[in-house]
């Protein structure tokens, strides 16, 4: 026996949390029946589960990329807006989804897959994954700020956690630093900049969990490893 969503997401639908997000909404049946409640449980050899009236099967074999995002690129699937897309730069026939997001603005790595169980730890606070970005500042940093943003501070009642911050070089004023943080928030690295006063010029996601974008140019993309998918699981207990 296994819960709904790990099900979905073992099946390559999505994340947990986005897979919740589809029962709430009735899209999902197990047994001819919709299904909307949360933490269901069914027998992955002998139910049958539907979404939107497709039925679900467990994968044997899933993708993994690592792509280097460029500017002006939604980190989502589809867009209503019509904007483009990170699976608009993947000529591939397999549905993969961001492992969590960059903002239209940032740049870097972003990883996509149809595993939805290491989608799922990747994201989880528990796991800690940790996030190496390179940020420019349009002022130099000056040390007490920098000591406060790494200890933490408040965004919208919520304490970030300790994060690491060191300065690279000084460009034009600006400190260009690194920043590696253990959780994402919305937006996060702009806000809390912003906090003290700082507008981000530039964001580039150089490193997630260990996977860099060495070798791809702007958006350009590769697959993983066997011997990073290993890593990946590895760090979240998947191995």
């Amino acid at each position: 026996m296994m819960r709904l969503n790990h099900f979905m997401a073992r099946c390559g639908v999505a994340s947990r949390r986005r897979c919740d997000d589809m029962i709430a909404a009735g899209r999902v049946k197990v047994n001819g029946e919709t299904v909307t409640a949360m933490g269901v449980r069914i027998d992955e050899d002998n139910d049958v589960v539907e979404l939107d009236d497709r039925r679900l099967s467990l994968k044997k074999q899933f993708t993994y990329i690592v792509l280097n995002k460029p500017l002006e690129t939604v980190s989502s699937v589809r867009d209503t807006h019509r904007r483009r897309t990170v699976v608009d730069l993947l000529a591939i026939p397999q549905r993969v989804y961001p492992v969590g997001r960059l903002d239209q603005n940032s740049t870097g790595v972003l990883l996509l897959t149809d595993d939805g169980d290491l989608t799922h730890r990747l994201i989880h606070p528990k796991y800690k994954s940790p996030k190496v970005y390179h940020v420019w500042l349009d002022k130099r940093i000056k040390p007490i700020h920098q000591h406060h943003l790494q200890k933490g501070i408040k965004l919208d009642g919520a304490q970030t956690a300790p994060c690491q911050i060191k300065e690279l070089r000084v460009i034009n004023n600006g400190s260009l630093l690194e920043v590696t943080l253990h959780e994402g928030k919305k937006r996060q690295i702009r806000r809390m900049f912003a906090v003290f006063g700082y507008e981000v010029l530039e964001l580039d996601r150089v490193s997630f969990a260990g996977i860099t974008y060495a070798g791809l140019k702007r958006g350009e993309w590769r697959y993983l490893t066997e011997e990073e998918v290993q890593m990946l699981r590895g760090k979240v207990d998947l191995a």
